[in-house]
């Protein structure tokens, strides 16, 4: 029986809520039943409300933790992940693919995380995955500084099929600092996401591993977005265990370092801008790791490419 990604958050979620004071996040209730936690627009939020929320984002099926690493310089904060379940809780439950858009007096958009994905199957990526969830509660994290409206509960319980009374909004803001945590620990999502783009069959993926610095918060929605693109782009490091011959594995190590994208070579922030600030200008092959180590369980070799970058990550950083 294939694993539930809501039955799994769940207990999360409600750890979540009944420490709201001392993660400094703030609960509400909409008119129309549905919860509302706010970890970074009006409330304060923090480092440990963003670690709970980016293991909600993966309904539980992986550890995410903040340690102390070596790797550069002058920035020695890391988000480290790892995940058993690597295709269920990274593309089923974490990426951030539902896009909800609000018309009209109330416009709202947002990019929806976590396990109600699992529920509305709203994108392509959950026939390629071959998994739904049935679930009568959920929860969905937003990208976004601003509160939603009504209309946006009321289309997600639609979509899910789930009471409002059933239903936890989750709200991080890009550049708060549990909006960094929440992002930073979509390093290997973003590598099991182009592993998808690259064709790379995903039953052959066993299990995931990655790190990556935790940006600096920011107050400008462009720098936030920047570095917490950069901070992938130029310094994560994922390590994949697949199975199949070692000429597949090579060539997905080879394949999916950021370096590998026409637009790798600057700060997101730089990068976008030239492209006008349209997001679909931009090559969706740079969104990946800097570093990937894809070893082939069945004979045991190791294929590592591309490499950390320093100076990259100090300009999106420090603006050096």
């Amino acid at each position: 029986m294939p694993l539930s990604v809501n039955a799994c958050a769940e207990p999360l979620v409600r750890q979540l809520i009944d420490n709201a004071s001392q993660l400094r996040v703030e609960v509400s209730q909409q008119d129309n039943g549905c919860t509302v936690v706010d970890a970074g627009i009006d409330a304060q939020g923090g480092l440990e409300a963003g670690v709970l929320i980016a293991r909600i984002c993966m309904a539980d099926l992986g550890s995410v933790k903040l340690s102390t690493r070596s790797r550069f310089k002058r920035w020695p904060w890391h988000v480290e992940v790892t995940t058993s379940q690597p295709v269920t809780s990274c593309l089923a439950s974490q990426y951030a693919g539902w896009g909800l858009d609000i018309k009209g007096e109330n416009k709202f958009f947002a990019l929806g995380s976590g396990p109600a994905r699992a529920l509305a199957l709203k994108e392509l990526l959950f026939k390629d995955l071959n998994y739904k969830d049935s679930a009568q509660s959920t929860c969905l994290v937003l990208e976004t500084d601003k509160f939603p409206p009504e209309e946006l509960a009321q289309k997600i319980t639609h979509d899910c099929n789930v009471d409002n009374e059933n239903l936890t909004l989750i709200l991080t803001p890009t550049g708060s600092l549990a909006g960094v945590v929440q992002i930073s620990a979509r390093v290997v999502e973003v590598a099991l996401h182009k592993t998808h783009e690259l064709d790379f069959p995903l039953d052959n993926v066993v299990d995931g591993a990655g790190i990556t610095p935790l940006p600096p918060p920011s107050k400008d929605s462009l720098q936030a977005m920047g570095r917490t693109n950069d901070t992938i782009l130029f310094g994560g490091d994922v390590h994949l265990f697949v199975n199949g011959p070692d000429d597949d594995a090579q060539d997905l190590a080879n394949r999916l370092p950021s370096s590998a994208s026409r637009d790798y070579g600057k700060p997101f922030s730089e990068v976008f801008k030239e492209y006008d600030y349209d997001f679909f200008k931009v090559d969706p092959m740079l969104f990946s790791p800097a570093r990937v180590s894809v070893t082939a369980l069945q004979s045991g070799n190791t294929f590592v490419a591309g490499e950390l970058n320093e100076a990259l990550l100090e300009r999106s950083f420090f603006g050096e």
